[in-house]
């Protein structure tokens, strides 16, 4: 087994401190309306997601940001930081609620933290804000871990957090949840080879549902999540 997988396996552990296990992404929403009330649902749910939700234009971003981080780094200027930020905005654009927006900021922001107190800064010296889908591609790219990887990772660490919110509100036993992330290892794995190479502009985002399920978060009486 290679250097490079170990470090990926810490990206994608519970144990990293960026606070992922405090955001259902409106999970919360769908299991109080009903919506979601067993592992079948469940697993729609994030085959559906999988498939046409926001998260595929993320992961189909994270090869073109690892570029123009990659860019950045290796010829300093303003040319390429510029295209990351605009990416970056780009993609929380498309996020429609406040509070995923904030999510997004936050765990970027922590994800950037971690990386510098493990050696890993960004270039340039401070601490830019990024979005967790950038940071994200920088954790990548400063830990040399090859594009499909970190795509994969990546949709293999959603499908994760979703899990850990669904089995304290569903109810969904960790047995069950496991039985789940393992059958839906060949989807995240074929959706991975496709979106490495997509032009994320070119894709659209079919998850109304979980968008309206988003911004409705806020409005709910009792909330476990932050999201």
């Amino acid at each position: 087994m290679s250097l490079n997988r170990l470090r990926l396996f810490q990206l994608v552990s519970p144990a990293l401190p960026v606070g992922a296990f405090s955001y259902s992404e409106g999970l919360e929403v769908l299991v109080q309306a009903g919506d979601l009330q067993d592992a079948a649902s469940v697993r729609r749910w994030l085959e559906a997601e999988l498939d046409r939700g926001a998260l595929t234009i993320e992961a189909a971003s994270l090869s073109r940001l690892m570029d123009a981080l990659a860019h950045w780094r290796d010829r300093p200027g303003a040319e390429g930081w510029e295209t990351v930020r605009h990416r970056d905005g780009w993609l929380l654009a498309q996020r429609e609620a406040a509070e995923v927006r904030a999510q997004q900021r936050q765990m970027g922001r922590s994800l950037l933290e971690l990386l510098a107190d493990l050696g890993l800064p960004l270039p340039g010296g401070g601490t830019p804000r990024l979005a967790w889908p950038a940071a994200w591609a920088w954790a990548g790219l400063a830990l040399e871990i090859a594009p499909q990887e970190v795509v994969e990772a990546y949709l293999y660490g959603w499908i994760a957090t979703q899990l850990s919110a669904a089995v304290r509100l569903v109810p969904l036993g960790p047995t069950e949840a496991q039985r789940l992330q393992l059958a839906l290892a060949a989807a995240i794995a074929a959706r991975a080879a496709v979106l490495v190479d997509a032009d994320p502009e070119t894709l659209w985002n079919g998850g109304v549902g979980a968008s309206l399920a988003q911004l409705g978060h806020g409005e709910l009486y009792s909330r476990l999540f932050r999201s």
